[in-house]
């Protein structure tokens, strides 16, 4: 480990358009330095009002991602832990909404002595002092303050929004002082498909912006569709005043593992090491060495399984981001390539209109051919009907399913409905005036209750009067209540396990016999007793339902058991894996892989033999 020595800061801005890639890159150069022995954290900017991500419409800005402390923030963050192995805070998310409300509680309480408050210096002084304070948390267990913090600008440079901000880090980079903090500048670099020409025009009006408000780029990196070819690196390197190797170059790839790898590859660590004066070898450890042949890997994988994703935000994948990186880590894992069909559940809904129409006959197309079924989490009513159809159509063809959080709480719905013979079973967030009382809406705090129709009841943290932050949110304790439970063996055959919830209602505990004594076995539960976490069915080969997130703490070396279940089942190599215990886990699986190694060669725990 190397010797302390004072924070360095690594600031990633963006050019031209938003949605470059900014935190991929921000992850991957995390990744390298964590991989020369360095300790990393992250900070995410984002210039909007809201306070945090929580109130957003996925079709917004994507996912909400959840911290282990609760925080709901940007999905970046997501992209910061997967890559560097990291648990983040609340506070690493900085946005507008925050840095205001800090500002002004603070002019509330008389602590500029009454002189008059304005963005410059108060605003821009409170980013710095966040970034500052932030960046000294620790994020690993062996609890020492990190030594390097990159901070990504979200949006795109002379958007209005963001200009404190910018304003904030052209200050900041002389408190810091230039051996401290390097500015990375991401640019676009198009190619009209009328010349075939890459054009560098919009990178040097963005340098050329970035310069006016007082930042100079020390690395440009170059996004594009395909390679760039040296001529435009010269070019970019004369007009935007930096040196060739100053610019960098990173094109579309097969997957996110190959940035960090295209990043070293141009010499970024050796850069860095002189640039900010960091006591490092210019080799890559053994860490990103695990990257290089993952990515190899991924590129060679033949068998392809399929998995159908019902949900109602398919028109846009950042919507289920970490769910596709949990299934997508799991698939690697066991050799296998993924295929993920989005299936919007609205078109699964059954009526004469629908069933006359293509997309009704594509989407149950789609249902029927899929290896396994995943119903992710939600809210609002729209698309239940058809997640419960897909439900269904899982449990009695005996198709592999997974049901995360409103997952889970349909698959008990769909039960009771079919099995149970309680036709009008429901929960309460959707019909709460049912005139068949099977399901009711029940705001008290009290969990003791004596009505025994309920099915799914609501939280009693909802407050009905704040929008944000009012859900059950971050890490909370699950326990086994039996040794017998599939689940339990993925997670190692732990007693407990800790994964971050996001939900308001939950299943009525006073009901779990009725459900158990037909097969529908709730074989976790919160330390209490009260709250139902895990259901899994008897008599089929993985019908799993968990109220948490699993996927928010799924890694691409430690992917997440119950979606490594859910390809097992798919793949029909659950039981062989099961059988030998479980014990190899998918870390273990890439240390001795080499960058020949064949598409077909298994993993120890595959049932090819």
């Amino acid at each position: 480990m190397c010797a302390d020595f004072p924070m360095k800061y690594i600031l990633v801005t963006g050019g031209v358009i938003s949605g470059i890639g900014k935190g991929i890159i921000a992850s991957s150069i995390g990744t390298i330095l964590k991989s020369c022995g360095l300790r990393v954290t992250a900070i995410k900017i984002d210039p909007y009002i809201n306070i945090d991500a929580g109130t957003f419409s996925p079709y917004e800005h994507g996912e909400v991602f959840v911290l282990n402390d609760g925080g709901e923030v940007d999905l970046d963050l997501g992209n910061y832990e997967r890559f560097l192995d990291i648990s983040l805070y609340k506070d690493n998310n900085i946005t507008t909404g925050k840095i205001y409300q800090h500002v002004i509680n603070k002019e509330r309480h008389g602590d500029y002595l009454g002189k008059t408050v304005q963005v410059v210096p108060h605003i821009t002084d409170a980013v710095q002092e966040w970034v500052m304070n932030q960046a000294k948390v620790p994020v690993d267990d062996d609890k020492k303050e990190p030594q390097i913090c990159v901070i990504e600008l979200g949006g795109t440079i002379g958007d209005i929004e963001g200009m404190p901000f910018v304003e904030a880090f052209r200050q900041f980079q002389f408190k810091a002082k230039r051996e401290n903090f390097c500015n990375i500048h991401v640019s676009l670099v198009p190619q009209p498909n009328a010349t075939g020409e890459q054009k560098t025009k919009p990178t040097q009006n963005s340098v050329r912006a970035l310069r006016g408000l007082g930042l100079s780029p020390d690395l440009i990196v170059c996004r594009s569709a395909k390679p760039i070819e040296m001529a435009v690196k010269e070019k970019i390197s004369m007009f935007c005043h930096v040196e060739p190797e100053q610019v960098i170059f990173i094109h579309d790839v097969s997957s996110t593992y190959r940035v960090p790898i295209l990043l070293e590859e141009q010499g970024i660590i050796k850069y860095f090491k002189q640039r900010l004066n960091l006591p490092i070898d210019d080799q890559p450890s053994d860490l990103l060495m695990k990257w290089k042949k993952m990515a190899c890997r991924y590129e060679r994988l033949l068998k392809v399984c399929s998995i159908a994703l019902v949900g109602k935000y398919t028109k846009l994948s950042d919507c289920y981001a970490s769910v596709f990186k949990a299934l997508e880590h799991s698939a690697l894992a066991i050799n296998y390539k993924l295929d993920l069909m989005y299936i919007d559940s609205t078109e699964l809904e059954r009526s004469t209109e629908a069933e006359n129409s293509v997309k009704y006959h594509q989407a149950w197309h789609k249902l029927c051919k899929a290896d396994g079924i995943l119903v992710p989490g939600g809210f609002g009513i729209r698309g239940t009907e058809g997640k419960l159809q897909a439900i269904s159509w899982a449990r009695t063809k005996k198709k592999p399913f997974l049901g995360v959080c409103l997952g889970m709480q349909l698959a008990v719905v769909e039960f009771a409905r079919n099995c149970l013979n309680w036709e009008d079973a429901n929960s309460t967030e959707f019909d709460p005036d049912t005139k068949n009382p099977v399901v009711i809406l029940e705001r008290s705090s009290c969990l003791n209750l004596c009505v025994l129709h309920f099915k799914v009841i609501d939280m009693p943290e909802h407050n009905p009067g704040d929008m944000g932050g009012t859900m059950r949110l971050g890490k909370r304790r699950t326990v086994f209540k039996t040794e017998n439970s599939v689940l339990r063996k993925l997670y190692g055959d732990e007693m407990f396990v800790e994964e971050r919830h996001r939900h308001r209602y939950e299943v009525n505990p006073e009901l779990t016999h009725c459900f158990e004594e037909k097969g529908l076995k709730f074989v976790g539960h919160d330390t209490e007793g009260n709250r139902m976490e895990i259901i899994e069915l008897e008599n089929h080969p993985y019908f799993v339902g968990v109220q948490f997130h699993p996927e928010f703490s799924s890694r691409p070396m430690k992917p997440s058991p119950p979606y490594l279940g859910l390809l097992l089942a798919a793949t029909g190599t659950l039981n062989a894996y099961l059988q030998r215990g479980c014990k190899l886990s998918p870390s273990d699986s890439y240390s001795d892989l080499s960058d020949d190694s064949s598409p077909e060669k298994e993993f120890p725990y595959s049932d090819t033999s």
